[in-house]
């Protein structure tokens, strides 16, 4: 990997949560998921204070060696496994962005 590869973050913003039993089965399997291809929670929950649009609900950032990393992870069949267990249980804004 080369030093100055951009980073890849995921952004994870709830925008309510219906299920959390449906969360919470997800989240067993989709840290494992992350941290097994180098992915760091730099953000899991936590204090909000929501502006403009936004909603005080649940946001997670997570880092990766670099985008492609991130993009794999997503389409992994672990992280693949998490969603399924995930459903309909939340409605989140998720999104797979490069560094700066």
């Amino acid at each position: 990997m080369e030093e100055n590869m951009a980073k890849g973050y995921w952004i994870s913003a709830y925008r309510e949560i219906n299920d959390p039993a449906k969360l919470a089965a997800y989240a067993e399997l989709a840290a494992p998921a992350v941290k097994a291809n180098g992915g760091n929670f730099l953000v899991r929950g936590g204090t909000i204070t929501a502006k403009e649009a936004g909603v005080a609900e649940r946001t997670v950032v997570v880092e990766f060696p670099s985008y492609d990393v991130a993009l794999e992870t997503y389409e992994s069949d672990a992280y693949q496994a998490a969603l399924e267990k995930l459903a309909d249980g939340v409605v989140r804004d998720f999104r797979i962005v490069e560094g700066a």
